[in-house]
């Protein structure tokens, strides 16, 4: 069965799609396009430079997941360096250490830019914050001055996890352009599964997303730092809400991460194995109800209804 991929950003919460992965492989799923945001553009990478899903889920298994949150001797300052750190560079940690990463992995494969891919291949989001738009890549590279021979895929996937704030925003100098300041897609589109619809489709768009356990949301906000946070979590999952319609959700593996977040980078080997097996069996399910042509139908369905209200 052909199908594109659209991968939600989550952070670490990502390895839970190489058990996703690994279940679509088993019933013979053949990737035509893949896009995500943030982890999920990290998964959509490796899916379109060759990566099956027991190769990507051995370099998570090996990977240093401290190594992410790239602190300097700032850092280390007790009680104010992050904070030294965010007046200075607008993040607490570097994110260099996923560009190399990426990069070294896209290489074996041979796949450096984007013009190492067939056309349409990959599709990466991030989020324009000096010009106010969103960035689907390569698709937006000619406003900047650049074809898809210029950028590398490591550097796009790091522009789409640089979670603000966490990690700095990357500074991107384009030919003949002012330079832009690029944070994590999610702030724009988590969940972009409207990239690849179309009235007529010839194959699914499979989404793949998280969903966390339920917390008291209705707790009191004792800092500026937790208003903040509250604030900017609505901010994030207000725009694709939107999409999260029934039509939506039948083509969507809603994958449960328990109280696993994006940032936990200190993850222990039981909760790796968990977030797999949590991505194993959400798509195993999924698979066993998916049916096109009802999809389709129902589709259609919806389509005339909504035209039909006043």
């Amino acid at each position: 069965m052909k199908a594109d991929a659209v991968f939600e950003g989550g952070g670490v919460r990502g390895i839970a799609f190489t058990g996703a992965i690994e279940a679509m492989e088993e019933s013979n799923v053949e990737w035509q396009r893949l896009a995500g945001t943030s982890a999920g553009s990290l998964i959509a990478a490796l899916l379109a430079s060759g990566y099956k899903s027991g190769e990507i889920r051995k370099e998570l298994q090996n990977m240093d997941y401290a190594k992410f949150r790239g602190k300097t001797i700032i850092n280390r300052i007790p009680l104010i360096g992050n904070l030294i750190e965010l007046m200075i560079h607008l993040g607490f940690y570097k994110n260099d250490y996923l560009e190399k990463w990426v990069y070294g992995l896209l290489r074996e494969k041979g796949i450096e830019t984007f013009a190492d891919l067939p056309a349409d291949k990959l599709k990466i989001i991030a989020s324009d914050i000096s010009n106010g738009q969103m960035l689907v890549l390569p698709d937006d590279l000619p406003r900047y001055g650049m074809q898809p021979s210029d950028m590398k895929i490591s550097q796009a996937v790091m522009m789409s996890a640089s979670i603000p704030f966490f990690f700095r925003p990357v500074i991107w100098k384009s030919k003949g352009f002012k330079r832009s300041y690029i944070v994590d897609g999610a702030l724009l589109s988590n969940f972009p599964i409207w990239l690849f619809d179309t009235e007529h489709p010839r194959f699914p768009t499979f989404g793949f997303r998280f969903v966390k356990e339920e917390i008291d949301t209705a707790a009191v906000i004792p800092t500026p730092v937790h208003l903040f946070k509250s604030m900017f979590t609505t901010m994030l999952q207000a725009h694709d809400l939107r999409y999260l319609n029934a039509e939506t959700k039948e083509r969507t593996v809603q994958i449960p991460t328990g109280v696993i977040t994006a940032t936990d980078f200190a993850l222990k080997e039981e909760e790796i194995e968990f977030l797999y097996e949590s991505g194993y069996i959400s798509a195993k399910r999924f698979l066993e109800k998916w049916d096109f042509e009802q999809h389709k139908m129902n589709r259609t369905g919806r389509q005339l209804t909504r035209r039909k209200l006043p």
